[in-house]
């Protein structure tokens, strides 16, 4: 497994150039470590904010499961999605609410097949509201299938 977070993690993390926002450190609660957030008032609505995890030695023809933790805190908030590699197609991963402002758990399955997936983009579309954060957190790749719950 890849401990990727942002505190002590070992991954290769990039800000999207091309992208209206960038995402930034804050504070966990318990102080230790941090995560990235998107504060509700950066942007405009419909603002996109990339964040991409950089994946370098992933072997073909295997699979990987990405887990992480996120949150989606405030009225409105906007929406998290997820891509893979270097398609601007659908998202592997989407979320648009958050029922509280508890953390939650994300996975996605990688399968490296004659493509390779050379990155993950956590991205961060800004919704109508003015409070509340969308964070991302706890960022771990572990080879195989994703665990069941």
């Amino acid at each position: 497994s890849v401990d990727c977070s942002f505190s002590r993690g070992v991954c290769d993390w990039k800000q999207d150039a091309d992208d209206d926002f960038d995402w930034n450190p804050a504070d966990r609660d318990r102080g230790d470590g941090y995560y990235m957030a998107v504060p509700a008032f950066v942007g405009n609505k419909n603002d996109m904010g990339r964040l991409k995890l950089l994946l370098t030695d992933l072997k073909p023809k295997s699979s990987y499961c990405l887990i992480f933790s996120y949150r989606l805190a405030g009225e409105k908030v906007g929406k998290l999605r997820v891509f893979l590699a270097n398609k601007k197609t659908a998202p592997v991963w989407e979320e648009n609410k958050g029922k509280d402002e508890k953390w939650r758990t994300g996975k996605i399955e990688i399968f490296q097949g004659a493509e390779t997936t050379n990155s993950v983009t956590f991205e961060s579309e800004r919704g109508k509201g003015k409070t509340g954060e969308i964070g991302v957190d706890n960022v771990i790749l572990i080879s195989g299938p994703c665990p069941e719950d």
